[in-house]
């Protein structure tokens, strides 16, 4: 299956207590193989715990919103138009700490991250179409 175009409104929405992801591509959404794509909604004031993803590499693209992001213990301002490039395996974290929403695109290369992001305790999964409440 190769997919071109996809909409939001097409994919499941992940949400966590500290905002919501939509995997935009995917292998099981576009087909892709090298890299997995999406949005991140990081709410005001909220972050995730530091963490890491062996195996995989990270792009974190700020479309809008200011937070800070962490990288291997460097922290720096994250503001519209920065981007950030996170190595296979190094611990990183994200924080809003604006009053709007943080938008980030993730980008994972190999593809996997978001298939265990899916898997954990705090995740519900909201299928497509289905606003969070």
């Amino acid at each position: 299956m190769v997919r071109y175009f996809v909409s939001p409104d097409e994919v499941e929405t992940q949400v966590f207590g500290w905002g919501n992801l939509k995997w935009l591509s995917a292998p099981n959404v576009t087909g892709a193989q090298a890299f997995s794509a999406g949005i991140v909604l990081l709410a005001p004031g909220k972050g995730h715990a530091t963490h890491a993803h062996p195996g995989t590499e990270e792009i974190l693209y700020c479309v809008s919103g200011y937070g800070t992001q962490t990288v291997a213990g460097e922290t720096q301002p994250l503001s519209p138009g920065m981007m950030v490039f996170i190595p296979d395996g190094v611990e990183h974290s994200t924080i809003n700490t604006g009053w709007e929403m943080l938008k980030l695109v993730a980008i994972y290369a190999p593809p996997g991250p978001e298939i265990e992001l899916r898997e954990l305790p705090d995740c519900t999964v909201l299928p497509p179409g289905e606003l969070p409440g």
